[in-house]
């Protein structure tokens, strides 16, 4: 948030916006130099066919770049992913609340469905708000989010059956959630190009401020007022958080009911489109597996009382720095490049850190504070990287698409991960943890493979191109 308002201050000092000027636009001056351009260009675009870095009609955009109105929808978007992308950081302290009290007759896998329906529902709505936001604006899908992200939270507070959590926090949650994330992120895109990473990267920070908040209010007051009121406090914060993202959000380009109310399927035919969808699932999966396991990890590994909360503390502090220092160099080095590298390092650390940490406890805290940093792209830098590939005017639709993939993958990824735990285990207290900890590298593992097969199928192999 600090960094957030001394942006906006800069912005007011050089007089409230400036424009960034692509280096690839040239002045014209002479007929056959303007023919020359196009011809290139032509011949680019037969090459490159529907996967261009960015189409031309986004370049003759005029995105503000910065100023006062485009950083107050920075700050709507950062109130709208605080209690949005926060809340994750909550999963694995809730599931091992719930197996000891509400739910204690219920293995964790069976409990496990409860979160990976609510992500779910999270990423299944995007197939039909983002384009709606595209149709009809951003507050026709955002007013109904918060109510109903609300909501959730105070039926979660008093549910005590199965059935109930499903209903009133996998379904409404994970629904409301999803119209108040997806419009978030779509307004971002229509007032920055250039500087579209480090935006974003700001806006996401408020997950993992977010993380750090719930785990802690989570962590010390369950244990004092119960859990009851602790979910409805938490509420009263979603609730705080979301009314200012409704005062500031405002997307830019008027609304275009001729985009239509459906998905964009035909997106699916571009190959550097589905491969890009592709890579940011295996990321996005290789993260969630992370975030609601790796609690009920450092646990049967010797980490206890007030350390096992405060690692998803030092997880979430560390992604702050790992959501905007990766999107600042993005705009510079490449979105899908830093992309790349990040997924990679978290490979390297899943198989080299944290598949050998055992009990080693400095090893357990380091994992979570390198990790934190290092996956934070994962969240910051995907919505980015398909908007590098989609018309601004569409792009709703189009990430709607991508995270609606992206549903299905998470639906079974974390029960998925819940049977490899169980099935190593066999009944016995659950301390093998050497093929859950395969998935999640495997996963990110993928996601550098697609990666660099998209930025390949885009504007070829060498390996130094700012893609």
């Amino acid at each position: 948030m600090l960094l957030l308002l001394l942006v906006m201050f800069q912005q007011f000092q050089l007089s409230g916006s400036f424009t960034l000027v692509p280096s690839y636009i040239i002045m014209e001056s002479t007929k056959d130099d303007v023919c020359t351009v196009i011809q290139a260009a032509s011949s680019e675009n037969e090459k490159n066919d529907d996967s261009q870095t960015l189409v031309d009609s986004e370049e003759s955009s005029s995105f503000p770049e910065g100023g006062w109105r485009a950083w107050l929808v920075v700050l709507g978007a950062w109130c709208a992913i605080f209690p949005t992308m926060g809340i994750m950081n909550l999963y694995g302290l809730l599931e091992d609340w719930l197996a000891e009290h509400q739910l204690h007759e219920y293995s964790k896998a069976s409990i496990s469905w409860i979160f990976s329906l609510w992500l779910f529902f999270f990423y299944l709505g995007g197939i039909q708000i983002g384009p709606i936001f595209d149709a009809h604006g951003v507050r026709y899908i955002l007013v109904p989010g918060c109510i109903g992200m609300t909501l959730s939270m105070m039926f979660l507070s008093v549910s005590h059956e199965y059935y109930q959590f499903i209903l009133g926090f996998s379904i409404l949650g994970g629904l409301s959630a999803s119209a108040v994330y997806t419009p978030s992120a779509a307004c971002i895109t229509h007032w920055f190009l250039k500087r579209r990473g480090l935006a974003t990267g700001i806006a996401t920070t408020g997950g993992g401020i977010g993380g750090i908040i719930f785990t802690n209010v989570f962590g010390i007051l369950s244990n004092k007022i119960g859990f009851p009121w602790t979910i409805r406090i938490l509420g009263f914060i979603f609730l705080a958080s979301l009314m200012v993202s409704l005062l500031t959000l405002e997307a830019r380009l008027p609304p275009s009911p001729s985009a239509g109310n459906k998905i964009d399927i035909r997106a699916l035919k571009e190959p550097v489109f589905t491969m890009t969808s592709i890579a940011v699932i295996f990321a996005e999966i290789g993260l969630i597996v992370l975030v609601t396991y790796y609690p009920s990890y450092a646990q049967s590994h010797g980490i206890t009382g007030a350390l096992s909360y405060q690692l998803m503390t030092i997880m979430s502090a560390t992604s702050i720095f790992g959501r905007v220092i990766p999107g600042v160099l993005a705009d510079i080095w490449g979105r899908f490049n830093v992309m790349f590298g990040t997924c990679a390092v978290c490979t390297i650390l899943s198989f080299g850190l944290w598949f050998t940490a055992g009990t080693d406890k400095a090893c357990i805290l380091a994992f979570a504070a390198l990790v934190g940093f290092w996956s934070g792209p994962a969240i910051s830098l995907t919505p980015v990287c398909v908007a590098q590939i989609s018309k601004t005017e569409s792009y709703g639709k189009r990430f709607g698409t991508t995270i609606a993939l992206m549903a299905f993958a998470l639906l079974v990824a974390i029960p998925v991960a819940g049977e490899i735990l169980k099935g190593q285990n066999r009944g016995k207290v659950e301390t093998e943890y050497s093929g859950l900890i395969g998935f999640s590298g495997a996963a990110y593992a993928g996601a550098c493979l697609f990666l660099f097969l998209a930025k390949g199928a885009s504007v070829g192999w060498r390996v130094t191109k700012v893609f």
